[in-house]
This record gives structure tokens, sequence and C-alpha cells, in this order.
């Protein structure tokens, strides 16, 4: 059922809702009365109709109402579709979409064929952030792990580029931006323009004056532990540089900032550095060749629809898809088969002739 084949009117919605609401329950109970056969219950539809109804609908002494917002389970656990209980429906850079995801890793060495070493499929709510290190433990488990691995600003955190120095190689890839607001709105004095004392528990600020607070604590959304740090009034008060730093101060303290701890911080703060120079931009300009692997995926094995049902059927299909792009690429590398050109429209081609 579509938005766009709902009655019309707030209000007969909501009668309509309530009325589907109520025989979906009133099947419910026909097939799970004693009477009823007990296979019907064993049935996958009702068991997908009982899920549906549970996590979409509420019955109480007030009657059935539709669950929203809030009342409606974790995405995680949510059901989008009827034919497949596994997919989820995700959301990237605004387009939505309902089923799973995949991530490709390939090698890129320019004296050998580009094949592709793992394929990772999760339903589609999983963020990209979660599968860097199991992507990476996966590689090492099959002694395939790079010594640089060049991923996209989805797939990074400060705690990421720690680990993977860890596991004795570099994660290449743009730094997550300073949040602060400062940052944000280019105006003012950010994180970055304030010095950390390590050894005293301090910082300094671009006026001069040291940090009178300094305590650890779990990150409000994600539970990371972080840093918090803040100035006294007395001096953010009277700052000539006040307005470029913060609002005026009402209470004991002053300015705040907040970061990571030192080891995950200075990871970070190296990296924000490094992207700025040429070099490094330079050696992760050949993350644009991704868009290879993906263009090939979509137009040869049709890798944006899955034809099976449920993640671990898809997930077989995807690795299927990935060995058949491998075979495709060692058979051109053989044989001396060039690689394809960029794919032109025909309004760029004529201006390109032109």
């Amino acid at each position: 059922m579509d938005d766009y084949r709902f009655p019309k009117g707030e209000k007969v919605r909501v009668q309509w809702s309530q009325q589907v609401g109520r025989d979906g329950f009133f099947l419910l109970e026909a097939v799970y009365a004693s009477s009823a056969p007990a296979w019907l219950r064993e049935i996958d539809a009702v068991q997908v109709l009982r899920q549906s109804w549970v996590q979409q609908y509420h019955r109480g002494e007030r009657g059935v109402r539709w669950r929203e917002g809030k009342d409606l389970p974790p995405v995680h656990h949510r059901l989008c579709s009827p034919y497949d209980t596994d997919a989820r429906y995700g959301i990237k850079r605004g387009s939505g979409w309902t089923g799973y995801k995949t991530q490709l890793t390939e090698t890129c060495e320019p004296d050998a064929p580009h094949l592709i070493t793992q394929v990772s499929t999760t339903d589609a709510v999983v963020a990209d952030t979660e599968m860097t290190e199991p992507v990476h433990q996966r590689l090492a488990e099959r002694e395939l792990l790079p010594g640089v691995h060049v991923v996209d600003a989805g797939y990074t955190t400060a705690a990421l580029f720690v680990t993977a120095t860890e596991r004795g190689m570099e994660l290449l890839g743009p730094a997550p931006h300073d949040s602060s607001r400062q940052s944000r709105q280019d105006q003012g004095f950010s994180r970055a323009d304030f010095t950390i004392d390590w050894d005293t528990e301090s910082a300094v600020c671009p006026g001069g004056h040291r940090s009178f607070q300094w305590w650890e604590q779990k990150h409000h959304r994600n539970g990371t532990r972080v840093l918090k740090v803040f100035f006294s009034a007395e001096h953010c008060r009277p700052c000539p540089q006040q307005a470029q730093c913060t609002k005026p101060p009402s209470g004991r303290r002053g300015r705040g900032i907040t970061f990571l701890p030192r080891e995950r911080y200075e990871a970070l703060e190296a990296v924000r550095q490094a992207q700025d120079t040429d070099e490094w931009k330079a050696r992760y300009a050949i993350r644009a060749g991704v868009e290879g692997p993906i263009s090939q995926a979509v137009r040869v094995t049709g890798l944006r629809r899955t034809r099976y049902r449920n993640l671990p059927t898809t997930r077989l299909g995807h690795v299927f898809a990935a060995t058949a792009l491998n075979i495709i690429r060692i058979d051109r590398w053989l044989t001396g088969t060039p690689l394809g050109g960029t794919r032109a429209s025909r309004l760029e081609a004529r201006i390109l002739a032109a």
C-alpha cells in the first residue's frame, strides 16, 4: 500500500487505519483460536502479519490505534517489507531505499589486476563506520590486510584511525569535520585554536587564559569517552575576543570545549592537517577508481537489486557477483583486453567532439 492509495483527509485516514488494524487482529485471533488448525499458525505470511501488527498497532482499552514516532520499534528491528523480513529502510545522502547495503574492497596496484577481496552485506540501516573494523578483521583472518586502505569519509573516525595503526596499516580517508558551532559557521575560534596541555590536564585559549575545569564523561549520543574543559567567566567576560569565541557567560563558566582522549585526538588532528596538503590529495586521488567496480557490479551483475529474499542468501548472491567480476577481470588481464573507458552521454560526447 502506497501513500497515493490512502483515503484523502486526515480524519478518514485515521478511521481507515483503525479499521485495518481491527481486521488484522480479528484474523489473527481466528488463526490462533484453540479450534483452528495448528498448521495455520505455521504459514510464513501469518507470522509476518503477526509481527507487523505487533509493531504497527497498539490495542488497549480505547481500541486499536496506529503506532507513530517513538511508539514504533527501533529501525534495526522494524519490518519494512512483507516480502523480505530482513530488509530494512536506509537513507544515505537524501536517498532512501528498502533492502541492504554492500561494501566492496578491491586491490588497486597498477601492475596487477584489480580484484575484489572482501564483500560485506548488511541491512540498510547499518552505518558505514560500523563496518570498517569488521572488514579489517575479515581481511586479516585471510591474510589479505592491505598496507594502505583507501576509504571515503563514511568509514573514518578517530578510533578507526588508531585501530588501523595498531594493525600495522594506514587508513587513508578524510577525517570527520569539527562539529563545534564555530567550525560549522566558519566564524570565531574552533577547537583547533585551543592549545591542550595533556600533562597538566588543562587547555589554553587564544587569549592566553588557562582553563579551570577538566573532566571525563561519556558522549550523550554514542557513549564515546570524551573530555570536557571549561574556562572561567572571569576571563571570558572582559576578554576583547569574547565575541569571536562564545556567548556572554552568565554563570561562573565561560567557553567550554569537548574533545577526545589524547591518542584519538592526536590521530584525528594529524589526518586533518595532512589532508590539506597536495601530497595527501595526490595519494587519495586513487579512490576515484572505486566508481569503476560499483558501475561494473551494477551493469554486469545487477547488484543494485537483489534476486533473493533474506540477508544470508542476498549476501551469498553478492559474493557470487564479486566472484564473477574477478573472473572477468582476470580474463581481461591475461588476454590483454584494455579497460573500458568512462561512459559519456550523447550530449557530453558532442561537446567533447566540438
